[in-house]
């Protein structure tokens, strides 16, 4: 990888002067020389030596790379140009998923409770999770997706009564999830609602004791076939009850209160409470005690989270798990009594959970180095994100006020399918057509954004073909798979002649040439957006390569190029059309051949 060369050559002429630093290349401005560059500014400030004299310095002690045909100061800049088939070579090459590394990354998203309808809210919970877990296996990670089913919860029990309280029957006319889902509105809409609290309470202990799987699991299989239809991929569930009966919270805690950080103080407002001291770990706190076990002995939801985090990361054992018997997930896993004994011993995992529960899961982290595993700590990360508005309105599942991803999908494909009619009439497949740009639009609009900013979804920017949108990046992939589908109809051509190359092919070559990059970043920095905003620049760049112009005339014509640069041309053409169609599936989004 160019870039990754580059840094590295850069890396050792550093060393040579005393500095062990690793500074970022990224691409030069189109109006300076050169391919690539990196600013040597902050290093120069910390050499107390002028950044040009720096950058001269920095060129006479280079080892470069052999692709590499001069080294350019430019101010403060140190600038790479590519030798023009070397470039080329590299943007031809095929793509392949990049060497194996070792240690399990497992993932935990959706975790959405098995109560209701998934909402707008999931949405970007299960792009984001999916589109990691893809991006991280492709980058060389062995991935384990998790989805933890909280059938012990408040919510499944509130829901659970509320069927049998109102005597409800399915009449199979509407998803037995959106029918559950309606039964738990009904109930906190219900003017009685505080007198119910004994019955809510019955059904609960219930199923803290194992009892009412089936019911649950009911609603949990309809909420399935909507997360298979968003196209998300899992390998195991687990669920709460499971945890419960194979007493992981106990053996949690154990190993917790073996820690002078953890105690139970015998006056005060935590008095006879289970407390830990959170202080060495997050400083600055205004109240560093969090309860673990109330005095009363019922065990907080932090506890619960940190038991969880034992047993993903090998603390722990005690799990059982067996084929899940589904319409929607062959192959998937479920933990179960009767099943057989697994632990994933991850040495990173990553909890797709939003930015609300931040503070929750710096105390699991707390946790693993009050347990003795700084370095477990250090590989426990929380992708935390912003919650999601549709069409500027703010989602309240408990008040039924909001939109399911069902209805989103649908809306979307219908919006879609007017797209497609109109643009294409004569397409052969046009439902199907619809379905997977709206797909496209609905995930790449969930992960095209930093987490850390809020999205408002409106369907009319997400659909459009044009600008930052999933379907942009999808009809670039049909533009290019049309014309390779029309040579394929012309036979053979002559061997691709890289002399023939014009800047045009060179541009094109080098938006090819990050593809990697990207991908290498994403997973690193664990946020999808990155390889979603190269795939945007490759699209432009593309479009930009088909659409130029000449006096007046194609500058970049295809097929009927002369030899020898039709056949580089449409090399290209192809590394384009495999480049989009493989970073598009890493974000669980489908390639349409036609649009």
């Amino acid at each position: 990888m160019v870039r990754r060369a580059l840094e590295e050559a850069i890396h050792h002429a550093l060393k040579e002067v005393g500095l062990d630093l690793r500074p970022r290349v990224a691409k030069a401005p189109k109006d300076k020389p050169g391919d690539y560059g990196v600013p040597l500014f902050a290093l120069a400030k910390e050499l107390k030596r002028p950044p040009q004299a720096l950058a001269l310095e920095l060129k006479d002690r280079l080892d470069l790379p052999p692709f590499v045909e001069e080294a350019i100061p430019v101010g403060g800049y140190l600038n790479f140009r590519i030798r023009t088939e070397d470039l080329l070579r590299e943007a031809l090459r095929p793509k392949a998923p990049l060497p194996k590394r070792e240690g399990l990354v497992l993932i935990e998203h959706t975790s959405v409770n098995p109560n209701k309808e998934l909402h707008v809210g999931h949405l970007r919970n299960i792009a984001l999770g999916d589109a990691l877990a893809r991006i991280l296996a492709y980058a060389g990670r062995e991935v384990l997706v998790l989805n933890y089913i909280d059938d012990t919860g408040r919510q499944a029990a509130e829901t659970l009564f509320a069927l049998r309280h109102y005597r409800l029957a399915w009449d199979g006319k509407e998803k037995y999830d959106h029918f559950a889902g309606r039964a738990y509105v009904r109930l906190h809409q219900d003017p009685e609602y505080e007198a119910l609290q004994e019955g809510i309470a019955e059904v609960l202990h219930a199923l803290e004791q194992g009892e009412l799987r089936e019911e649950v699991n009911r609603i949990l299989l309809a909420q399935m076939e909507t997360m298979r239809a968003l196209n998300a991929h899992y390998d195991l569930l687990v669920w709460e009850s499971d945890i419960v009966r194979a007493g992981l919270l106990g053996k949690a805690l154990e190993i917790l209160e073996k820690s002078p950080h953890v105690f139970r103080p015998s006056e005060g407002k935590y008095a006879g409470a289970l407390v830990m001291d959170a202080s060495p770990f997050i400083p600055g706190l205004e109240d560093p005690y969090f309860v673990l076990v109330r005095s009363g002995g019922a065990a907080t939801y932090y506890a619960k989270d940190i038991a969880f985090q034992f047993w993903k990361m090998g603390l722990l054992e005690g799990l059982r798990f067996r084929p899940y018997e589904n319409p929607h997930y062959p192959g998937l896993r479920t933990s179960a009594p009767e099943g057989e004994a697994y632990t994933p011993r991850a040495r990173e995992t990553i909890n797709v959970i939003d930015v609300r529960q931040s503070h929750p899961q710096a105390l699991v982290r707390a946790a693993l180095a009050l347990a003795g595993h700084p370095e477990l700590a250090q590989g426990a990360f929380h992708l935390a994100y912003e919650t999601v508005l549709l069409e500027g309105r703010q989602m309240s599942g408990r008040k039924g006020l909001a939109v399911s991803v069902d209805e989103v999908l649908e809306e979307a494909s219908k919006r879609a399918l007017s797209i497609v009619q109109e643009k294409n009439p004569a397409h052969p497949a046009k439902e199907e057509a619809a379905r997977m740009v709206a797909l496209g639009a609905i995930r790449f609009a969930m992960v095209k954004t930093e987490p850390k900013k809020q999205i408002d979804f409106r369907y009319s920017e997400a659909l459009s073909f044009e600008g930052d949108t999933g379907p942009y990046v999808q009809y670039a992939h049909a533009r290019a798979h049309s014309i390779l589908r029309k040579a394929g109809s012309l036979g053979e051509g002559a061997p691709l002649d890289l002399a023939q190359a014009t800047p045009y092919e060179r541009d094109l070559a080098l938006a090819l040439l990050d593809f990697e990059e990207a991908v290498l970043e994403a997973a690193e920095e664990k946020t999808p957006h990155v390889l979603a905003q190269y795939l945007l620049d490759l699209a432009a760049t593309w479009n930009a390569y088909y659409n130029a112009k000449e006096g007046g005339q194609a500058a970049t014509p295809v097929l009927t190029a002369p030899k020898g640069l039709r056949e580089l041309r449409l090399g290209l053409v192809g590394s384009v059309q495999t480049t989009l169609q493989t970073g598009l599936s890493l974000l669980g989004i489908p390639a349409p051949e036609v649009m």
